[in-house]
C-alpha cells in the first residue's frame, strides 16, 4: 500500500516542490542549506540563522567548535549528555533544579565531564550553561545545533512515516527523487517512522516543508467536501 502511494505520489512531490521552494526549505530557519565551505582561518560563518535564545547558544557553539576543529567531537559529546539526561532521573532532576545554586551546578558539571573525557569547548560551554541556568534547555540547543552541523555538511533529513516500512526499493526511489530537487550536492538522510495514526499511505518530511499522502488525510478531505451543501 505504502509503496503503491509512494508511486503515485512522487510525481506530485516532484511538482510541487518547484525550484523556488526548494531554494526557501533549503534558506529556512531550520532549513538545511550549506551556503558557506568548510572553515577554514578565520572565515568561520554558521551556515543558516537561528534565532531565540537556544538558537544563539548552538550557533556560538557552532563557531566556537569550528574554529578549534572539533566539531564532530562536540557533537558527539553534548548528544552524550542529552542521553545522560534521559537515561537518569537524577542527573535530569538536577540540570533543571534552579534551587540548586550557581557554584554548585558549575562545579559539578565541570568535575563529571572533565572526568568523562569531554574536550574543553564542550566543558566550558555546559559550564556557560550551568552558570546561566540554562542547562534545562540543553536538548533543543542540541537539536539546533545538529542542524547546524548537517546544514554545514549539506546533509538533508527527511522523515517518512509510514504504517509499515517503507520497502527498499521505494526508499531508493524517494531518495532519487528528493536528490535530483534538492541538488546532487546534498546527502539526504532518510528516517522512517512508523506511525498507526495515518491509517496508511505515508507523509514525508523535511526542513519546514510536509507532503501528505496519507489516508487520513485524504479521508478527511473527502469528510469535508461531502459535507458541504449541495447546489442544484
Amino acid at each position: 500500500m505504502a509503496a503503491r502511494h509512494l508511486r503515485s505520489g512522487l510525481p506530485l512531490l516532484r511538482a510541487h516542490l518547484t525550484a523556488s521552494e526548494s531554494a526557501a526549505v533549503t534558506q529556512g530557519s531550520r532549513g538545511f542549506a550549506s551556503q558557506v565551505a568548510k572553515p577554514t582561518g578565520k572565515q568561520i560563518k554558521v551556515p543558516e540563522a537561528l534565532y531565540g535564545g537556544t538558537g544563539n547558544y548552538a550557533s556560538a557553539l557552532f563557531l566556537t567548535a569550528a574554529k578549534g576543529n572539533v566539531l564532530d567531537k562536540v557533537e558527539t559529546e553534548i548528544k552524550t549528555v542529552v542521553e545522560a539526561s534521559k537515561k537518569s532521573p537524577m542527573f535530569s532532576q538536577f540540570i533543571k533544579d534552579l534551587s540548586v545554586p550557581k557554584e554548585t551546578r558549575v562545579k559539578a558539571i565541570t568535575e563529571i565531564f572533565a572526568e568523562a573525557g569531554f574536550c574543553d569547548v564542550t566543558k566550558n560551554f555546559l559550564a556557560v550553561l550551568a552558570d546561566n541556568g540554562r542547562l534545562k534547555y540543553i536538548e533543543r540547543i542540541v537539536e539546533r545545533f545538529v542542524d547546524l552541523t548537517m546544514a554545514h555538511k549539506g546533509e538533508v533529513k527527511v522523515v517518512v512515516r509510514t504504517v509499515i516500512p517503507l520497502p527498499e526499493k521505494e526508499e531508493k526511489e524517494l531518495k532519487e527523487t528528493l536528490q535530483d530537487i534538492l541538488g546532487k550536492n546534498k546527502t539526504i538522510l532518510i528516517e522512517q517512522k512508523i506511525d498507526y495514526s495515518i491509517m496508511g499511505g505515508l507523509v514525508i518530511q523535511f526542513g519546514q516543508k510536509v507532503f501528505d499522502m496519507s489516508i487520513k488525510t485524504r479521508a478527511k478531505q473527502m469528510e469535508s467536501f461531502l459535507r458541504q451543501p449541495l447546489e442544484f
